[in-house]
């Protein structure tokens, strides 16, 4: 069975390299994160201090894929 992916709601704290971002959770914590597949499709951009939402495994949580840009 597959495990379901944890949502959580962040904010981008640094735009890295590679399409990589450092989000900093609600709770403090910092996660690396790359934007999904269809957001790369769509040219979606990100920029310090936008609110996304996040998958995260349950086994890693250090580390997600941003899904959602927020307003």
């Amino acid at each position: 069975m597959k495990e379901e992916p944890i949502v959580v709601e962040g904010r981008i704290n640094a735009v890295l390299p590679g399409t990589m971002f450092r989000v900093a959770l609600p709770n403090e914590h910092l996660v690396l994160a790359t934007i999904s597949g269809k957001m790369r499709k769509r040219w979606i951009r990100l920029s310090v201090g936008d609110r996304v939402k996040m998958e995260m495994s349950p086994y890693d949580l250090n580390k997600g894929r941003i899904v959602w840009r927020l307003r």
